[in-house]
């Protein structure tokens, strides 16, 4: 195929070696140097002057080193062109995901996307709201899935679903009794926090501004895991995502609490780098986290 033959004499050429343009392209010194050798017989014309260090263009070499370039980005776009009508999507996707969004959703969006496009290779990142955008941000991550509000320039910011948090008690508790409660309840109470840079922490920081709430104590904890088991093991009280808490909530490990007129809502959301390519493999990962939600 004419394409591997480009390849060949590219490959030299950036080697300016054949055993060096060998062993990139995994084939043997003496195939690399027939196909040359085949390709200068095909052409007329001699196409790389060679010496014991090192290979140079001829006049002839240096022409076609620019059409085998191109030939061979056409043919990249040509084969993605193709693949996209095909409906098969390959490539690279880097997600990161806040803690609850990472622990309790993107795991079942994952099977199905993967299920559906197993030649992509994806690389999952779990952290606070505060490094996924890092990541975005840096082009470490394609795509980021973050809680709460956020507000970036050089990010889009695309809310796909809303969250509902709780307040959280172990079972049985003196609150297991009730479901609704009124705020000055929550006084004076031993709370279980997420860190700083956390999305559950902002709004945790935000219901202790709203009810004016004097804390008794606290106890932190860089996990959603790490947060439940000190609730459960009766250490404190805490505010949750639902997601976080379900399994717990039917179990009866746990008891939520809702505030009298006061509920607390917040967006999850995708993040993407305005500067940055979007793939077929990221623009159908989209696509499918969309779909969940629906």
């Amino acid at each position: 195929m004419i394409v591997d033959v480009m390849k060949v004499f590219v490959t030299v050429i950036e080697q300016k070696n054949f055993t060096r343009a060998a062993e990139q392209l995994h084939i043997s010194q003496p195939n690399v140097s027939l196909h040359i050798k085949n390709l200068e017989n095909e052409l007329g014309a001699k196409l790389i002057h060679r010496s014991p260090k090192q290979v140079s263009l001829t006049e002839a070499g240096v022409i076609l080193y620019k059409h085998a370039k191109q030939i061979l980005v056409h043919y990249e776009e040509a084969k993605h062109e193709i693949h996209d009508l095909q409906h098969i999507v390959t490539g690279k996707l880097r997600v990161g995901a806040s803690f609850t969004i990472g622990e309790y959703i993107l795991p079942k969006v994952l099977a199905k996307y993967a299920a559906q496009y197993p030649l992509v290779n994806i690389e999952t990142i779990i952290s606070n709201t505060d490094e996924v955008t890092h990541g975005v941000q840096m082009n470490e991550l394609d795509i980021g899935l973050i809680e709460g509000e956020a507000q970036f320039d050089d990010l889009i910011i695309e809310p796909f679903m809303e969250d509902e948090m709780i307040v959280v008690v172990p079972n049985p508790n003196p609150f297991s009794q009730k479901n609704l409660i009124e705020k000055d309840l929550l006084q004076d109470q031993v709370w279980i926090l997420r860190e700083q840079g956390s999305g559950t922490r902002t709004y945790m920081d935000k219901l202790i501004d709203d009810l004016n709430l004097t804390i008794k104590r606290s106890f932190i904890f860089s996990s959603n895991q790490g947060v439940k088991e000190a609730v459960k093991a009766g250490l404190g009280i805490a505010l949750l995502s639902r997601w976080a808490v379900n399994s717990e909530l039917e179990t009866n490990l746990l008891h939520a609490l809702y505030i009298k007129n006061h509920k607390i809502k917040r967006p999850f959301s995708i993040i993407k780098n305005k500067n940055a390519e979007t793939s077929k493999a990221l623009h159908v990962f989209q696509s499918t986290m969309e779909e969940f939600v629906l």
